[in-house]
């Protein structure tokens, strides 16, 4: 039974990359190596595991997502974000691509993507103005690729190391005076249309799902948005939002950075629906592996 009867109308809304879910060098493990916990794959690429997530977390979102509505909610492209395996965890509705596209049952809805796009257009420049800015600003000594994202925004892949000082405060000013965001996220650097936001498909999802409750989870500069909106929000002491010092009324921070924020994050999630976490058993995971 949940807090104040919100079983069933709580949506769970997070942010996936450095939030939940982790690459190595993201991890940041306290302690001792005997002291770590137990990590999951829940994405591979090319043959190699590429993201992680702690049994714990995995444990507790499978649980939660059985009475609460979980939806990922992350900038990741539609493809990406099918590589990511959510074992024993139920997510009906998702909302990728920065919000560009709303998945119901791993369906796009295309209407809402027909939005999007027309949204794109009276933004100021054009998708293809600001990949061709980005093209001209490139230099292979430090972008290592230019990629699209589900034709609604564009991103480069850099060497941190090795890029000009002021590029990213260069860049930011150019895209701010045509209508456009700018997100770093590792070693990744977003261009996002203004119009191209995870509180407006958050919003959307709200309510086709007949939700009355928002909780939400994020580290990103483009989570910033859900957060604020969300009835009540957590990140972590890391990712942009942590480096610009950034804090709202009703968001919160959690005690641990790394992938142990997402053990903070899940507890929270179950103290606000009143999911006794006691009854989680380390064995749940590997039945829900074996039925998935």
């Amino acid at each position: 039974m949940t807090v104040q009867g919100l079983q069933g109308s709580t949506v769970l809304a997070s942010d996936l990359d450095r939030t939940l879910i982790y690459s190595p060098s993201a991890l940041q493990l306290p302690g001792t190596d005997e002291q770590a916990p137990t990590l999951v794959s829940v994405e591979v690429i090319e043959g190699r595991p590429h993201s992680f997530m702690t049994l714990t977390t995995a444990l507790r979102l499978a649980a939660l997502s059985r009475q609460s509505v979980f939806v990922p909610t992350t900038t990741r492209t539609i493809a990406q974000f099918r590589r990511i395996g959510f074992v024993g965890i139920t997510h009906g509705w998702a909302i990728t691509s920065n919000g560009g596209n709303i998945l119901r049952q791993g369906v796009p809805d295309r209407d809402w993507n027909a939005a999007a796009h027309a949204g794109i257009a009276g933004t100021g420049a054009s998708l293809a103005e600001v990949k061709d800015e980005l093209k001209h600003r490139s230099d292979p000594a430090w972008m290592l690729k230019r990629r699209t994202g589900d034709d609604l925004f564009c991103y480069a892949v850099v060497d941190i190391a090795q890029l000009p000082t002021g590029f990213i405060d260069d860049w930011r000013a150019w895209c701010d005076e045509r209508g456009w965001r700018v997100s770093v996220q590792g070693r990744k650097i977003y261009a996002i249309p203004g119009s191209l936001s995870k509180e407006n498909a958050l919003a959307e999802v709200k309510q086709r799902a007949g939700a009355s409750t928002v909780l939400a989870s994020g580290d990103g500069a483009l989570d910033a948005g859900f957060l604020a909106a969300a009835t009540a929000g957590l990140r972590p002491p890391h990712g942009e939002l942590a480096a610009v010092g950034w804090t709202h009324p009703t968001v919160a921070v959690t005690e641990h950075a790394g992938v142990l924020a997402a053990d903070d994050i899940t507890a929270w999630f179950a103290d606000r629906v009143g999911l006794d976490l006691g009854d989680l058993d380390p064995d749940a995971l590997a039945a829900a592996v074996a039925v998935s």
